[in-house]
């Protein structure tokens, strides 16, 4: 959940007690000090542009192609970007009463999450057209695709699997670490058979066995915002935004307002190495 999304939909209580719960539960300090996972740290191999104005809430990679979910209440769009350039090559803006969410693609579909309205959006995805919907009960933060089924989160440490033609919910895992509860699940990214997930409001990324819900490793990605903002002295939000080519194994990372999308590989902590 970003910043100001809350801001936008709660009261000032409901925001500082959403706030805390979601640190005591991130993968930091507390619930990972143990060291009992492993940590990664990231090799820069690309830097490309990206919009800074767009508050990025979904990302997803296809066949050369990069779609990009942005949100806020009166701003909220689909694009599909050119990922060279960061330059928008095709843009649908939503309705002022939807924040959207997440995005995912199923088959020749684009798949879009809103935030509380309960309602997920579909797109043909030659031409995003849209074509659908759907509901949910939940609140709707992040989504991906095993191949087989949709995996979408709504903010606690409950990951949904959805069957990709009904949207029915089919079973679902609680994510754990060391016993405690993962909370603040956000942007989602199926990577060779692991669920990445941005872990919201933290620099963290969570790697997550779809089987159990246990947490197998993280990553910090804290210095990238911390770079950019020392760089270029902008407005940054938090980390958010998860893209995996699976045809050439590269993986992407942005943030919400962030001014470049990252072209990352995975190191070991005491391997790292910046670029």
């Amino acid at each position: 959940m970003p910043m100001s999304k809350s801001l936008q939909g709660m009261s000032a209580a409901g925001f500082i007690l959403l706030a805390a719960i979601s640190c005591i539960s991130y993968l930091g300090e507390a619930q990972a000090s143990s060291g009992s996972i492993p940590t990664y740290d990231y090799k820069i191999i690309n830097i490309y542009p990206h919009d800074k104005t767009a508050f990025t809430q979904g990302l997803v990679y296809q066949a050369g192609e990069l779609y990009e979910g942005t949100g806020l209440y009166g701003q909220s769009t689909l694009r599909r970007v050119d990922l060279e350039t960061g330059r928008v090559l095709k843009q649908i803006d939503l309705s002022d009463k939807l924040f959207a969410e997440g995005v995912a693609i199923w088959k020749d579909r684009l798949i879009q999450l809103t935030w509380q309205s309960g309602i997920g959006l579909v797109y043909d995805k030659r031409n995003m057209t849209p074509i659908g919907n759907f509901s949910y009960s939940t609140e709707g933060w992040g989504i991906t695709s095993d191949g087989q089924q949709l995996i979408m989160s709504d903010g606690t440490e409950t990951l949904h699997f959805l069957d990709p033609e009904t949207f029915q919910e089919q079973s679902n895992i609680k994510v754990q670490l060391g016993g405690h509860p993962v909370n603040g699940l956000n942007e989602l990214e199926y990577v060779n058979g692991k669920i990445f997930a941005n872990v919201w409001p933290t620099p963290w990324i969570a790697i997550i066995s779809p089987e159990t819900g246990d947490v197998l490793g993280r990553m910090d990605l804290s210095r990238l915002r911390d770079t950019l903002i020392r760089e270029t002295g902008q407005k940054m939000d938090v980390l958010n935004g998860i893209a995996y080519d699976a045809e050439k194994g590269r993986l992407f990372v942005t943030g919400k307002y962030w001014p470049k999308l990252f072209e990352i590989e995975l190191v070991p902590e005491d391997g790292a190495e910046d670029k």
